[in-house]
């Protein structure tokens, strides 16, 4: 990695552990750290530029890093949000949203209700679509499927996050748990 990228890289790190507050690096990366956030740029295929997907992985490695203490891990969940969000043509900040309310990020949370992994889903729809052996503890099954679910309820409900989020964690008409949502989207996933 040329020395250019290093400082830059540096930079953007240090802007988003410091809330973006604009502060010069202190010394580089560590190479350990940046040669993981180097591989998992070059595997994410869901970004525009490779410029953003390196923006946007440091930013939200950030934010969950409370959730997710391991940078390798939390680099490849976020990866793999962000292109899974892509895919269904769904915001990746809204999908964290949706995994902080609903497991914690947690990828072997099981609800009361059987609801099972990151996105909380329910093990009924192995066997609706045909795919009895899948794994929803299975990161990106549970991501695709979860995404999945999200995007029919939202084009179903013609753009309306709030009865989209309700549909899919099965309260419509209550306002509780779209309203966690959209607290955490708004508090923890936005967009700078």
């Amino acid at each position: 990695m040329s020395q250019r990228r290093q400082i830059r890289t540096a930079v953007l790190l240090a802007a988003c552990l410091h809330g973006g507050a604009s502060a010069a690096p202190v010394a580089p990366p560590e190479p350990e750290l940046r040669d993981l956030l180097a591989r998992t740029i070059d595997a994410t295929d869901s970004f525009e530029h490779r410029f953003d997907a390196e923006v946007w992985l440091v930013d939200m490695s950030a934010r969950l890093a409370r959730f997710m203490p391991d940078e390798a891990a939390r680099l490849e969940l976020l990866r793999l949000v962000h292109s899974e969000a892509r895919r269904a043509k769904l915001a990746p900040e809204l999908v964290l949203a949706v995994i902080q309310v609903e497991s914690y990020f947690d990828r072997y949370a099981i609800s009361v209700a059987g609801a099972q992994g990151l996105m909380q889903i329910m093990p009924f729809w192995l066997d609706e679509i045909g795919r009895p052996d899948n794994n929803l503890f299975h990161v990106q099954t549970n991501l695709r499927m979860g995404c999945t679910i999200l995007k029919f309820y939202l084009d179903k409900e013609r753009g309306n996050l709030i009865n989209a989020l309700g549909r899919y964690n099965g309260s419509l008409g209550r306002l509780d748990y779209p309203d966690k949502v959209i607290h955490a989207l708004n508090q923890r996933w936005y967009r700078q």
